[in-house]
């Protein structure tokens, strides 16, 4: 990562935007490519990635004590479902919506982007 993530050619990033956005247009996926590029160096996007794997709140979810609605996308191809389920599910009263598409990040005209919204519409009484 401290090597390819900041090369002029988008091979090596575009492993990640292949699991963040696979079901994006060739321009989405060249627009997230640079996006990554330009703002995280190689050395900053390698040490989120050490860091963000060893991250468990799970001893913590009990304890939440608010309103809780949780969504994933079903073929998430970063995060696996399952983790979204099993985060509400440690979450007291939290509500899960399970999200069609398999998009970490939700495009604008995915069917996921416009039920994302409504969810939190519903959610906040508005």
């Amino acid at each position: 990562m401290r090597l390819g993530w900041g090369a002029d050619s988008p091979v090596f990033r575009q492993m990640f935007t292949g699991l963040f956005i696979p079901g994006g247009t060739h321009e989405q996926a060249n627009y997230f490519n640079e996006l990554q590029r330009r703002t995280t160096s190689p050395e900053c996007a390698a040490r989120y990635f050490d860091v963000a794997g060893d991250i468990d709140v799970s001893d913590l979810l009990a304890k939440v004590t608010v309103p809780t609605l949780v969504m994933h996308a079903r073929g998430d191809l970063m995060v696996p479902f399952e983790a979204g389920r099993q985060l509400a599910t440690g979450i007291p009263g939290a509500h899960f919506i399970a999200l069609p598409g398999q998009n970490h990040l939700f495009l604008q005209d995915e069917p996921a982007s416009d039920r994302f919204f409504e969810e939190i519409r519903l959610f906040l009484g508005h």
